[in-house]
C-alpha cells in the first residue's frame, strides 16, 4: 500500500488538491458543501485495505483546492471527478460522493458512463428537497442570510456540528477546526456561498440516464431532509440503487456511524468491479 500525499490536477481556471491511497482498481470520493476530503477518514484505509486504489479531492474552493474559478455546482464537480479518473487512468471508477458529492458523482455517470462503474451516495443530494415553492423561497433567503459575514463562519460551525446529532468521532474537533480555517483563508467564503446556491435540478433531469451499481446510505436523523426514509425510497426508485439507513445518523454516515456505513460501500466496489 502507497502513502497519501496531497496533489494537484489543473483545471484551467485553477487547480483541485487530491490525494491517492492504494493500489488496484480506483475509487474516487467526492465530499460535499463546506467539507473536506477528509470526511472520508475512516472510507479510505478499509477500501485501500480491501485492495482499492482511493482518490479523495477537495471541492473547488474548498480545502487545499484553488478558489478562483467561475462555477462551483454538481456539474462542476462532476466535470472535476471526471478529469481526476482521467488524469489517474485507471477508469472505469467507483463514485462515492457525500451530500452534494452525491449529486455530482450521479452527473458524471450521466456524462460519461464509460468512466463509472458504481457510486455509493452517502447523505445524497440527487435533487432538489421537495417542498413548496414559498417555503423553498423562504429556506434559500435564510440560507443566503445565515452566510453574510461577519457571522456566516460562526454560523457554518454551529450548523456543521448538527448534522452529527448522535455521536462524534475521536478526530471530530480537529476535522470541524480545518473546515473552518479552510473557509477562512482568502476567497474561500465567497467559494462556500456560490457553492450553496447549488441547484440539483441539472442532476435530477439525468437520473434516468444512469445504470451502474449504486447504492445510497442515509442517516435516520439527516436533518437535510424533511424525512430520509422516503428520500432513501426515491433514490431506490429513480436509480434501481440498494439503499441502507443508518438508525441514528445525521447528515455524514460515512463519519459518524463507519462501522455502518464502509459495508455497504466495500461491498458496492465489489459488486460494481465484478461487473465492470
Amino acid at each position: 500500500m502507497t502513502n497519501s500525499q496531497t496533489l494537484h490536477l489543473d483545471r484551467g481556471q485553477g487547480r483541485i488538491a487530491y490525494d491517492v491511497t492504494g493500489e488496484g482498481p480506483l475509487v474516487v470520493c467526492i465530499p460535499g458543501m463546506g467539507d473536506l476530503r477528509s470526511t472520508f477518514r475512516h472510507l479510505v484505509p478499509a477500501l485501500a485495505g480491501q485492495g482499492y486504489r482511493v482518490a479523495t479531492f477537495d471541492l473547488r474552493g474548498h480545502g487545499d483546492s484553488d478558489a478562483g474559478f467561475t462555477a462551483y455546482d454538481d456539474v462542476a464537480a462532476a466535470a472535476d471527478a471526471v478529469a481526476l479518473v482521467e488524469h489517474l487512468g485507471a477508469g472505469p471508477a467507483v463514485l462515492v460522493g457525500s451530500s452534494m458529492g452525491a449529486g455530482a458523482a450521479v452527473y458524471a455517470a450521466a456524462e460519461r458512463p464509460e468512466l463509472v462503474a458504481g457510486l455509493a451516495l452517502l447523505g445524497p443530494f440527487v435533487r432538489n428537497p421537495p417542498m413548496g415553492r414559498a417555503k423553498l423561497t423562504l429556506i434559500r433567503a435564510a440560507t443566503a442570510a445565515m452566510l453574510v459575514r461577519p457571522w456566516g463562519p460562526a454560523m457554518w460551525r454551529l450548523y456543521y456540528t448538527s448534522l452529527f446529532p448522535t455521536r462524534k468521532d475521536a478526530e471530530f474537533q480537529q476535522h470541524r477546526a480545518e473546515v473552518l480555517a479552510s473557509l477562512r483563508r482568502p476567497g474561500r467564503w465567497a467559494a462556500f456561498r456560490a457553492t450553496a446556491r447549488t441547484s440539483h435540478d441539472p442532476v435530477a433531469a439525468r437520473l434516468g440516464e444512469v445504470h451502474v451499481p449504486a447504492v445510497a446510505v442515509m442517516g435516520t436523523k439527516d436533518p437535510d431532509f424533511s424525512d430520509p426514509a422516503a428520500e432513501a425510497r426515491f433514490i431506490e426508485q429513480a436509480l434501481g440503487a440498494r439503499t441502507v439507513l443508518v438508525d441514528g445518523a445525521g447528515h455524514y454516515p460515512q463519519a459518524e456511524f463507519p462501522d455502518a456505513t464502509t459495508p455497504a460501500v466495500v461491498e458496492l466496489a465489489a459488486r460494481a468491479f465484478a461487473r465492470a
